[in-house]
């Protein structure tokens, strides 16, 4: 073995230790005599110093180094001189002096820094996919997915499931997207299709009478790419019989509730998962995966929207369309280039244009507001009472802006759901540590 001990699980207790090490130089720092390194492998850094009094031979293979070399390093774990700890690292108190060094493989420089978590174009990530792969986020990325998967099965087994591997090559069956097809050797003119998920063939296992499937399945889906879309995805596909539906919601709660709190304690789950119909998650939130970290929930206000004098409310009405609108606490004092900018954002994003009603004033209730404390173009075709009916189906008071779109339900649905995460985070109300 070409090294002992692991550089990022090296602490306190090790003081003492003569360790190897074989890792990636991370960064050099030259202080003179004394150098130092950051040495990288899979399970994080530890800081490596040269010194000429002690190891020569090991300090003359320390002034070589350059940034992603590979070295192996042997030497003696000892604490930090005091007021030199880094609290930032699990390997901050101890330090390891060199007394041998090899490199193992020098390393010409890399396009883009390893060690900076810096902005890189994608398509220089991907051509030298494997320099991306060394970045701390995406390994810790890879070690966390590892985790989750095996957490899954360990969950599962305990619950009496099976994990079947099903079939890559299958039949063509109707699905949601186009199939990837696989001309088949034996027979030309014939051809496979790759699973766009194990649908069919679990529900087989379900009737061969194995009650409880899991699988971490590979599906193949041939469609545009999209944020959420991809041409390969891997999923936890699962069965069960003799179950009703409750018992299935009841399993995956329990499963995504106890994983995150495992494998990441400092985020949290929204307990117990709220229970809402599709159409009720149109009609609130526009969107049938709405962000419940914050509220902002829509209000269809077409009904008040008709009894005004606005052309433009008419006109929509009259082609089926609806006017709806969510608030925007405490907002109402936002400038003109502010309203610009979200007017602009619910454009981009498939509205005909954003109204705003600001209810100025420093808080109150709506009931006492006056048709002075109404900044909007909508000030002279609505009146008093329309304006307060929509306040209190938004659920907003003195000081909130109200924000409204028009036009045809998928469109307007689909611009206010983007409006409304975006105001959700402008205003800091998505908790990043709560999922929901």
């Amino acid at each position: 073995m070409l090294k002992n001990f692991s550089c990022g699980l090296l602490r306190h207790n090790n003081l003492g230790e003569t360790v190897t090490l074989a890792g990636w130089v991370h960064r050099r720092r030259d202080h003179g005599n004394l150098i130092f390194i950051d040495l990288r492998d899979r399970d994080g850094l530890a800081q490596v110093v040269f010194n000429p009094e002690i190891a020569p031979q090991a300090h003359k293979v320390g002034e070589a180094l350059r940034n992603e070399w590979v070295i192996q390093v042997s030497g003696e774990v000892v604490p930090r001189p005091k007021g030199t700890e880094n609290p930032n690292l699990p390997t901050g108190e101890i330090e390891v002096i060199a007394k041998e060094a090899h490199v193992l493989n020098a390393s010409k420089t890399p396009p883009f820094y390893i060690n900076e978590d810096a902005e890189v174009d994608e398509s220089l990530r991907l051509k030298y996919r494997y320099l991306d792969l060394r970045k701390p986020r995406i390994r810790d990325n890879l070690i966390l997915r590892h985790k989750v998967v095996k957490f899954i099965r360990d969950f599962l087994d305990k619950r009496g499931f099976l994990e079947i591997e099903t079939p890559i090559l299958i039949k063509s069956t109707p699905e949601g997207a186009r199939d990837y097809l696989v001309p088949s050797r034996l027979y030309p003119g014939q051809f496979y299709a790759l699973p766009q998920s194990p649908q069919q063939l679990k529900q087989l296992l379900m009737v061969a009478g194995m009650e409880r499937y899991f699988q971490i399945a590979r599906c193949f889906r041939d469609e545009d790419l999209r944020a959420d879309r991809q041409p390969e995805h891997t999923q936890l596909d699962l069965e069960m019989s003799f179950v009703e539906q409750g018992d299935i919601l009841a399993l995956i709660e329990e499963l995504c509730t106890a994983l995150v709190e495992t494998l990441t304690p400092n985020k949290r789950m929204l307990k117990p998962f709220p229970h809402i119909t599709y159409s009720q998650s149109m009609d609130k939130y526009g969107t049938d995966k709405p962000d419940l970290r914050f509220g902002l929930e829509m209000a269809d206000l077409s009904d008040v929207a008709a009894r005004s004098q606005f052309k433009i409310f008419h006109s929509v009405l009259s082609q089926g369309g609806i006017v709806k609108g969510f608030n925007a606490p405490g907002c109402a004092q936002y400038s003109r280039r502010q309203l610009d900018e979200i007017t602009e954002f619910a454009k981009a994003r498939g509205a005909q244009g954003l109204i705003t009603i600001a209810l100025e004033g420093d808080g109150g209730s709506v009931s006492d507001m006056t048709h002075e404390q109404i900044r909007s173009v909508l000030a002279h075709y609505v009146s008093i009472e329309d304006v307060r009916e929509m306040a209190n189906r938004l659920k907003a008071k003195i000081g909130d802006l109200l924000l409204l779109v028009a036009g045809p339900a998928k469109a307007t649905n689909l611009a206010l759901s983007h409006l409304r995460h975006e105001m959700g985070h402008r205003l800091g109300l998505a908790d990043p540590n709560l999922l929901a």
